[in-house]
């Protein structure tokens, strides 16, 4: 599930909420109560990795094999 980012104009306060892409937006601050927010575009997060099986060497373009056994 993504994490949309919220503003309230009442208490102005920045909140994330982890929602399904099918929920309809938040309207009502957890914060303050008010019916004042507001999704904001943010700007995301790259890719993580997250858990054992990831190397160095997984996403290297067709050089980076030849360097890297050359080296050793």
């Amino acid at each position: 599930m993504p994490t949309y980012e919220y503003f309230c104009d009442n208490c102005h306060e920045t909140i994330e909420l982890f929602q399904s892409m099918k929920e309809k937006p938040a309207e009502v601050c957890p914060k303050c109560g008010e019916k004042k927010l507001r999704r904001v575009i943010s700007g995301g997060v790259g890719v993580i990795f997250k858990g054992s099986g990831f190397y160095c060497t997984d996403y290297k373009g067709k050089n980076a094999s030849s360097t890297a056994s050359s080296s050793k």
